[in-house]
């Protein structure tokens, strides 16, 4: 499934909620930084804890996926806050697509396990199109 995922300088709730007025749409999922495990070797500001972390949007029978940008994650910028999101119930399908892309380009945070995923990643191609990875296993 290949789906749009947006980033926001601390104003996704804001978007989100403009954006469901807009279109009718519902809020599908929503995670802050502080929903999230520790992670020492990316501590989460105070500040960061009640920013989006994850969220989805179904608007017109298509999920939007977004989040805030934390100090940790680097920040965002107009025009390059858009990413391309790949997803699969099929590992292997995600571990391909990403070996591909990820010659060349510049990872942003390695294909690995996390508390929401079976694996997730994020990195920029050489063609400079940032791309997220997520394999969740079937239920």
């Amino acid at each position: 499934m290949i789906q749009h995922y947006l980033t926001f300088k601390r104003n996704c709730a804001e978007a989100m909620e403009t954006y469901t007025k807009a279109f009718d749409a519902e809020i599908t999922c929503k995670c802050t930084y502080a929903d999230a495990p520790e992670d020492p070797n990316c501590p989460i500001a105070e500040a960061d804890k009640g920013l989006i972390m994850h969220a989805s949007i179904r608007v017109a029978g298509a999920d939007i996926m977004c989040a805030d940008t934390s100090e940790c994650c680097g920040e965002c910028s107009t025009g390059t806050n858009m990413y391309v999101s790949f997803g699969s119930d099929d590992a292997a399908k995600v571990q391909k697509a990403w070996d591909i892309l990820a010659e060349g380009g510049k990872i942003y945070t390695a294909l690995a396990p996390t508390f929401f995923a079976a694996l997730y990643g994020a990195l920029q191609d050489k063609f400079g199109i940032n791309w997220m990875f997520i394999y969740e296993e079937k239920q």
